[in-house]
């Protein structure tokens, strides 16, 4: 079963889709992040949860 790391990004309500689009598309190009969970406050805030898989490297012994 695959580990994740997860990170949660806090988005005010005075940023724009577009700006918000933006952010994430540069987190998952640039570090490797998906979505994992995005809650869209009445407000108009958003609260979005990133994740990324963990490799593990093995130790060879020879």
């Amino acid at each position: 079963m695959p580990e994740y790391e997860f990170r949660d990004v806090y988005v005010p309500r005075g940023v724009s889709r577009n700006a918000a689009a933006r952010l994430l598309t540069e987190q998952a190009e640039y570090g490797y992040w998906e979505l994992d969970r995005l809650r869209l406050f009445p407000d108009g805030s958003r609260r979005v949860r990133l994740r990324r898989r963990i490799i593990r490297q093995v130790r060879a012994t020879w």
